[in-house]
């Protein structure tokens, strides 16, 4: 993506790439970010309120949880590889 300069801010509300508030396009643009942020970032963590007698404990869940979603984006990331997509879930064409 190129870095644009502005020199005013009359220079950045003159932009043409900036969409309006409620705008259909907006929302599309949002949808298809989130859509990207999802195949991308499969990050689980297991819902509830977890308590630990202190933070070493801590630390270790949240490893244990990290690391299991590693080797999950992998696994995706090799069936997407085995399946001819590029592991985000575009065809390689």
């Amino acid at each position: 993506m190129p870095v644009r300069k502005f020199r005013s801010i009359e220079e950045m509300k003159a932009d043409p790439g900036w969409l309006e508030p409620g705008s259909p396009e907006l929302y599309r643009a949002m949808q298809s970010v989130f859509a990207f942020a999802a195949r991308v970032c499969v990050h689980h963590f297991p819902p509830g309120v977890y308590r630990h007698r202190n933070v070493e404990e801590m630390n270790r869940q949240t490893e244990r949880w990290d690391q299991a979603n590693f080797e999950a984006t992998q696994q995706l990331r090799k069936r997407a590889r085995d399946e001819g997509m590029d592991g985000l879930g575009q065809s390689e064409d």
